[in-house]
């Protein structure tokens, strides 16, 4: 079902579960991926973009991987951040219970992976790192970064790729206009934009 992983918790793609060897933080890992999810067949484009051009992550701190899919970001974050609490949110189960996995069979224990509505309402985050579901439009994308971008610490900067025909541009505006939170272009490749947002001066909340 073209879409069903941006969508539902419980995809109705058959799981169809196997295993992907990727490179992920320096280091050569086998994960499992499936069905419903995205991405399931590989490493996609925007992602390996997102890895190559975002700067090292902070050493510490909640760092949030928005759109966690099967987990490449998450267990990237995690490995180059050991002493981070790396929280992976996605409304797909199937997506999370791979994340879970992924985590667990490389002995990754600083994970937390669940719906967004599981993370507590006090967290802030050092960094967020995204390549985030452009196609489930754009009142639900915007949604979505209105909901997370605010709670960035002061000074703290989320990595957005989005690719440049699906409008990277025109969010860039956006993030301006309607968060108030400066947001620029930090690297371009293959088509791909990585937006860097700064979080506020104050926190949200």
């Amino acid at each position: 079902m073209a879409g069903d992983h941006y969508f539902t918790a419980q995809p109705a793609a058959p799981a169809d579960r196997r295993q992907l060897e990727v490179e992920l933080a320096g280091r050569r890992l086998t994960v499992a991926v499936a069905g419903g999810v995205f991405s399931a067949d590989r490493l996609d484009v925007g992602t390996r973009v997102l890895l190559r051009e975002a700067p090292a992550p902070p050493a510490d701190g909640a760092l949030l991987d928005l759109g966690c899919g099967w987990g490449p970001v998450t267990l990237t974050l995690a490995l180059r951040s050991p002493a981070a609490t790396v929280y992976a949110v996605d409304v797909n189960e199937r997506a999370l219970d791979l994340t879970r996995a992924n985590a667990a069979a490389h002995g990754i224990t600083n994970v937390v992976a669940g719906r967004p509505e599981a993370v507590p309402c006090d967290v802030r985050f050092a960094a967020i790192w995204s390549n985030p579901p452009i196609r489930v439009g754009k009142a639900e994308l915007h949604a979505m970064l209105r909901r997370w971008l605010p709670r960035l610490v002061p000074g703290g900067q989320a990595y957005v790729v989005v690719q440049k025909n699906l409008g990277a541009d025109s969010l860039q505006r956006w993030v301006e206009a309607d968060l108030g939170l400066p947001c620029s272009r930090y690297a371009m490749d293959k088509g791909f934009r990585v937006l860097q947002v700064i979080g506020p001066v104050t926190p949200a909340g």
